[in-house]
């Protein structure tokens, strides 16, 4: 009876490939960024919707980004620095030309 040698850095780089694989597939970082970075993008008057969405939007598109190189996860964010920029550029002009019209 021959025994069977199985080469266990075979095994293990095949393991790495299929979680890697998995969690491509199921990971959800991607799908969340840009939901967000698009909530951001709409609520840009709305300072405190428009900031932690911005925030997690950018947080969750860099991870995906790095993670599983998701253009899903670049669009998102890319969305959370605009919607974020927005958010900051319109609030602090209005804060500007009420100073401006007290002088």
């Amino acid at each position: 009876m021959e025994e069977k040698t199985i080469n266990i850095e075979k095994v293990e780089r095949k393991d790495r490939y299929m979680a890697k694989e998995y969690e491509r597939k199921h990971s959800s970082l991607h799908i969340a960024g840009f939901v967000l970075g698009i909530i951001s993008m709409l609520s840009t008057f709305f300072w405190y919707i428009a900031i932690p969405s911005g925030i997690l939007a950018i947080v969750f598109g860099a991870k995906s980004s790095r993670a599983i190189a998701s253009k899903l996860g670049k669009a998102g964010l890319i969305l959370g620095i605009i919607g974020l920029a927005a958010c900051v550029f319109v609030y602090v002009s209005i804060i500007f030309l009420t100073f401006l019209s007290y002088m």
